[in-house]
Parts: C-alpha cells; structure tokens; sequence
C-alpha cells in the first residue's frame, strides 16, 4: 500500500545497475549483481548513479525522518530531525531541480495553508505531468520489456504522488468535487492506483453525501485488476456516515459492524478517533487489513467524523463503545489523558 521511499530508492539504482551491465557476458553479470545488495547497504556511492538517482536518495533519507521518525521523537529532537529533513531536500534540489518530490516536500515544510498548497500544487502540476512523462517515455524506450515498463512506472511516480497530495488537500479545504475530478483523472493514467487515491475520493462522495456517485465508483474500480472492493476501512467509514446522514442508523451500524470484525483493535481505535500526521512524502506505507491501516484511514476520515453538521464522530464513539474490552477502555482513557 502506497510508497515505501527506501525500496523506491532500491529499484532506482537497481535499475541503473542492470542497465550498466548490458553487453557483458552472463557470467560476469550475474557475480555482479550478486554483490548489489551488500553494495547498496553499506557502499553505495560505489554504485553507478546520476544526480537525479542522488537527489532522490536524499528525499528517501528525509522522508523516514519527517514520516516514520519524527512522529515518534521526543520533543527535544524534534527540531533537529526536521533542520536534517531540510537541508536534506535543499541539497536534493540542488542537485536536481526536476526532483519534483523534494520540491513538494520543501514546499510542505514552511507550514503553509490547506489553501496555499491546494494553489501551489495545482499551479505547478502541469509542469510535473510535462517532465514525468518525458522520463518516462525516455525510459520505455529500453529494449528490455520488463525494465522498460519498471523504469516508466518510477519515473510518473513523483506525479502520482504530487496528484494525490492535490487531491487530499482539495479534500480538506472542501473541495470536493474538485477532488473526485483529480482522482478520476488519476486514476485513468495509474489503473492500479500507487497512490491510493481511490480513498481519498471515498470521503469526498461522503462529504457530497453522493451514494450513488460513490456506488458507481465502486462498481467501475472494482472491474480493475486491484479490486477495490467494499470492505477497505475508508470505504466502509463512507457508507457509515452517508447511512448516518440519512438517519438509517440500522444501516450505519451495518458498517461499522465490518470496520469491527475486520481489523484489529477496531472498536478502542473507533473510540479514540486519532488524528496522525499527514505523510509528506505520500500517504504512510501500511499493510492491508492492519490496525495502522484502520488507524490511518480514521485519521484521514476526521473531515467526516468531524462534520459540525452532525454529530457523526461522537455517534462512532457511543456506538464503538458497545463492543469495547474492559483492556480497551482503560487504554482509551490512558491515550485521552495522555493527549491531555
């Protein structure tokens, strides 16, 4: 589920690697590329890489400090882990102006508005699109098939990503409908949806309160190779609220019956309604069907759960709470407390 910085970084130079390699006989490739691991752990600057491959390993090492680091760290190493972050993407951008991640990542960290990067990323995304895609039909150009396909994949991913920023921070500002455009549009160039847009467009059906919209949009994913299913947390939190503005509560108990039966520690998490830190570099990296998968998806959720219209979280909580362990309510008031 979405980008794993470290293991893009991987492919890039095991890519690069491969393609170093051409013309050499098959004996002396292979005993190569059985030394790339070790040489990616511990030697890398041994391996063959551009500017744009440094840039990028640069955003990788900024990315696990400000994503997978920093939510975690006491407060005093917070201002050192994001001072790292920076200079980290000031020198990727140094390197590579066209390191569109790390320009959006450096963007993020002046702390804008919802509004001002909703307008900073749509202004530059024609620009994005332009440079992704010449990368990528550079790379497709290769006469290996696989690596052409994986070398194209990689190159539109820093658009991906820049889309699906887009389109959650069109999602907190309100812009709803723009933001089902934006993963429509998304999601016609990358079918297999890197990005997980796809639930981010779930809570904008719900925020129109459009059922129907959202069933089409189930219906026509579904038919794709990765299956979108009903049963994905964001997708079940949707028709939850949407059952829930309509006062089928019946309904909306159905919903939130599956969220409980399907992850772990669903009914404490359904109570605590945790908001996590947005990843910069994409949504976080979490397994299918996991706690931190259910964790992620109400944080991102809180635009509904939230909703000053109606009284929806507070209606998850009670109704949580009829399917909460003695062990999850003492946590729960452990987390409120500590929060306090």
């Amino acid at each position: 589920m979405s980008f794993d910085p470290r293991r893009e970084d991987y492919q890039r130079l095991g890519l690069r690697f491969a393609r170093e390699l051409d013309g050499s006989d098959p004996a002396t490739a292979v005993h190569a590329f059985s030394s790339f691991g070790r040489r990616f752990a511990s030697m890398r600057d041994t391996l063959p890489q551009s500017d744009a491959d440094r840039a990028f390993h640069l955003v990788a090492d900024a990315a696990v400090m400000v994503d997978y680091q920093l939510p975690f760290a006491p407060d005093e190493q917070v201002d050192g882990l994001v001072g790292r972050a920076q200079a980290l993407l000031d020198e990727a951008v140094a390197l590579d102006g066209g390191c569109y991640d790390a320009v959006r990542m450096r963007f993020a960290g002046t702390r804008p508005s919802f509004e001002s990067s909703y307008d900073f990323l749509s202004e530059r995304a024609p620009e994005v699109l332009a440079a992704c895609r010449a990368q990528a039909e550079a790379a497709a150009a290769g006469s290996f098939p696989d690596r052409a396909r994986l070398g194209s994949d990689i190159a539109m991913r820093p658009y991906w990503r820049w889309m699906a920023n887009l389109a959650e921070k069109a999602l907190i500002c309100g812009r709803n409908r723009a933001c089902i455009k934006l993963a429509h549009e998304l999601l016609e160039l990358d079918p297999s949806d890197s990005a997980d847009v796809r639930f981010t467009c779930a809570l904008a059906y719900a925020k129109l309160e459009d059922e129907q919209g959202l069933d089409a949009f189930a219906a026509k994913n579904a038919a794709l190779e990765r299956g979108i299913g009903a049963e994905d947390a964001w997708m079940l939190l949707s028709r939850c609220a949407l059952a829930y503005k309509r006062r089928d509560f019946d309904g909306a108990r159905t919903q939130l019956r599956r969220i409980i039966d399907g992850y772990p520690h669903a009914a404490l998490n359904l109570m605590d309604q945790k908001e996590l830190p947005e990843g910069v570099f994409s949504r976080l990296a979490v397994g299918p069907g996991t706690e931190d998968e259910l964790m992620l998806a109400i944080s991102e959720a809180t635009v509904l759960l939230l909703d000053g219209r109606y009284p929806f979280g507070a209606w998850v909580e009670e109704e949580a709470r009829r399917f909460a362990t003695p062990q999850d309510l003492v946590e729960l008031e452990a987390s409120k407390k500590e929060r306090r």
